[in-house]
């Protein structure tokens, strides 16, 4: 080697050492026109080269050659000599910019300075630049931001299929804080509250502490600590474009503050305006001041009115105006009560009727209530009634009105009961002489369809198959049953065809409630949606079994998890053209009813609920005789006029009776219904709760939540008027209710 030759190297070698040892930033691209970069500070060794101009001919890319790793810089950490391929072909913006084929491994040392990279094990808050993009270039180490040239320690590079960037260069362009962690070997990387993890070699790195999984692992090249592209932007929320053609990926790193505020949803003229307030900084600075444009306290006049707010960080950059546009209405005024009556003075046992004249400057009342307006009154005097109503904004007004009540008698209470009781509510009297009304001679044949009641454990304790049965053609389903395994469950129905042949099966209608922690309330429900559906067609559904194959039929039931102490209650009719096997069983919510049902024990009954297939569980009553011209009851579920169907256990290998008749539908048919008969509904097992038809209309069993209670309460069911008539009711008992019940054939008081 020739003299001049040696003392080029020992001059570019003396150059390079001076470089090494004075840390210093990223290089602008035009002396002219550079500014101080942003460095975190490091303290374990950190070498970066210092600042200076940079010609194109210094920017790295794949097409550069391969060159030795002599020109490390004695001091740093060891470094992974791992090749990086550099080749980038256009991604799609919606995903990591080089999840594309890896086009090669080429490595090179720029003939510019580059950053050494050591990361440190402290540092201090850097004031971030204030450009709002950086531009990174695929296959090169050049970055541009707010028109000037900066180079990163590598290039952005493509490993795998991952896009690669130089975390050190990244971060100071944007201006966070980077330490580094000697007792965990882990890179961190600091913006405002938000903290990310990265090791060498690892995929896996922690946003906040939870651990997340990158594309590819990071690692570092010619001591630069890369990682991928997209680590950093998903944990920090940084958007990107990516410009296939230019082959640039443009970070978005608006640095600005936010602001933003919220007032409440209905304002008006004279209220006081709450104004709530947030804001942020995206490198994590104090906010430090505020300015509002158009804020009020109260607007007094109602309109529109316009309200900007906007922040100032430490830095001194202010947030972009957020705007809210205020509707202030009109000042609200309460709603005006009033109601007036047929008469200004009623005889005891005399109608009242009730004119509601509440009014509403918005036509907004959503709610009336009412204290003391009884339908009639039975003691004389002046009867103080009122009525309170509301409108949508909360306010009210009360009205009160005197009724007076003179000593004459119109009606006594049980003629005015019969008389005036609106349909579906209640009133009482003396159940002590039902007993004693002539009973109806019906008499009655059964349809065929299959019952099978799933009512034994009613109280779960365990998970199992609580019932298990196959039948064929047309088939009813009860299903009712409390959870009481401490977790939450699901119950479901699995259907298997056994069959060498396809089978259809039809699922009619549908009447499903639950989970609910009323018994009652389920029960009442379940029977109500049932009859909904018989009404208007809802509820069906067909599935196709295939030889050999289990599905999930009924699902309703499994729609919703069960809570401890819930209950849950299904009526439905389904046909099917072969004979399926059903399993009902009880799981926790999390398991797949087709993977374990099969291996599921099967529950024993409670020894107090009743569980059965039961035959023939559609009951036909037509009754042809005149009834109503004088008081007569009509027994359902008492085992005698109306017994019990009789069947089988099957998981118990018994006899099984259906006590009440729970799950039979009763198709009632009464051609003779003497003028003014009241029909009405009493029960004598205990409390009722439920629905019937009537003539095609449902009917509440006592309107609202309330139970009608055994055996001296009735509820109102039907009145005929002045000719006699036909009269359809549609009944089943109502899971969580009692049996049996009469239906009450009474004639009615004549009217005054």
């Amino acid at each position: 080697m020739n003299l001049k030759k040696k003392l080029s190297i020992l001059t570019a070698l003396a150059v390079f050492q001076a470089f090494a040892a004075i840390p210093a930033n990223a290089l602008a691209a035009d002396q002219s026109d550079t500014t101080t970069t942003n460095t975190a500070n490091v303290k374990s060794v950190e070498v970066v080269k210092k600042e200076q101009t940079i010609a194109e001919s210094d920017v790295k890319s794949g097409s550069d050659s391969k060159q030795s790793d002599n020109n490390a810089v004695e001091g740093t950490n060891p470094v992974t000599d791992e090749p990086t391929g550099t080749d980038v072909t256009p991604v799609d913006p919606n995903t990591d910019p080089a999840d594309e084929e890896d086009a090669g491994e080429e490595t090179t040392v720029p003939t510019a300075p580059v950053e050494v990279e050591q990361p440190s094990t402290s540092g201090q808050s850097i004031a971030g630049s204030k450009g709002g993009d950086l531009t990174l270039y695929m296959n090169s180490n050049k970055m541009v931001q707010d028109g000037k040239t900066y180079l990163a320690g590598q290039p952005m590079a493509v490993k795998n299929g991952v896009s690669y960037v130089a975390i050190r260069a990244l971060v100071d362009r944007v201006g966070y804080e980077v330490k580094y962690d000697n007792t965990t070997k882990e890179t961190i990387i600091i913006s405002g509250e938000d903290e990310l993890r990265f090791k060498t070699n690892s995929s896996v790195y922690t946003v906040n502490g939870e651990a997340r999984t990158m594309k590819g692992p990071a690692y570092q090249q010619k001591n630069t600590f890369m990682v991928p592209l997209t680590s950093i932007t998903q944990a920090l929320n940084i958007t990107y474009k990516v410009n296939q053609s230019a082959k640039t990926v443009i970070l978005n790193l608006n640095s600005k503050p936010v602001a933003s505020f919220t007032v409440q949803k209905e304002i008006f003229a004279g209220d006081t305006v709450t104004y709530n307030t947030k804001s942020s900084s995206p490198k994590g600075l104090d906010i430090v001041d505020e300015r509002w444009t158009g804020r009020q306290d109260s607007f007094d006049q109602p309109g529109t009115y316009t309200v900007t707010y906007a922040v100032q960080d430490s830095s001194g950059q202010w947030s972009d105006p957020y705007a809210v546009t205020i509707q202030v209405q009109k000042l609200n005024l309460p709603p005006v009560a009033m109601f007036t009556t047929d008469k200004e003075e009623y005889k005891m046992g005399e109608k009242i009727t009730y004119i509601d004249q509440s009014t509403d400057d918005e036509n907004a009342i959503v709610k009336t209530e009412w204290e003391n307006n009884a339908l009639a009154f039975f003691v004389p005097g002046p009867k103080t009634v009122t009525i309170t109503v509301t409108d949508k904004h909360g306010a009210s007004n009360s009205y009160t009105k005197n009724v007076n009540i003179t000593n004459e008698t119109l009606y006594t209470i049980s003629d005015f009961n019969q008389l005036f009781t609106p349909v579906g509510d209640k009133f009482s009297f003396n159940g002590s002489e039902v007993p004693a009304m002539e009973k109806v001679p019906y008499t009655y044949y059964d349809e065929q369809s299959v019952l099978i009641r799933s009512n034994s454990p009613e109280t779960v304790n365990s998970e199992g198959i609580v019932y298990k049965e196959s039948s064929i053609g047309q088939t009813r389903f009860m299903i009712h049953h409390v959870n009481n395994t401490g977790k939450n469950v699901k119950m479901y129905v699995v259907a298997t065809n056994n069959n060498m042949y396809a089978a259809t099966l039809e699922q009619q209608n549908m009447g499903f409630a639950g989970p609910s922690p009323f018994a009652t309330v389920a029960g009442r429900l379940s029977i109500e949606r049932w009859f909904q559906s018989m009404q208007d067609g809802t509820g069906k559904l067909n599935v196709v079994l295939q030889p050999g194959e289990s599905k999930l039929i009924l699902t309703e039931l499994n729609a919703l998890p069960m809570k401890q102490g819930q209950v849950i209650s299904l009526y439905s009719d389904v046909f099917s053209d072969y004979r399926l096997d059903y399993n009902i069983i009880m799981i926790e919510e999390n398991k797949d009813p087709m993977a374990v049902w099969s291996t599921l024990p099967v529950l024993d009954r409670d020894g107090v609920h009743n569980r059965g297939t039961y035959p023939n569980a559609t009951r036909v009553i037509t009754y042809d005789q005149e009834v109503g011209s004088k008081p007569a009851r009509l027994p359902l579920g008492d085992n005698a006029s109306d017994p019990n169907l009789v069947g089988k256990d099957p998981m118990a290998y018994t006899e099984a009776s259906n006590a009440g008749n729970f799950g039979v539908l009763y198709k009632i048919t009464l051609n003779n219904v003497a003028p003014r008969t009241l029909i009405s509904f009493n029960p004598r097992g205990g409390r009722y709760s439920g629905v019937v038809l009537v003539n095609g209309q449902v009917v509440q069993i006592s309107n609202g939540t309330k139970s009608l209670s055994a055996p001296n309460e009735q509820s109102v069911l039907y009145r005929t008027g002045s000719y006699g008539e036909a009269v359809t009711i549609v009944f089943s008992a109502a899971p969580g209710s009692n049996l049996p019940v009469n239906l009450l054939f009474t004639p009615l008081p004549a009217e005054k």
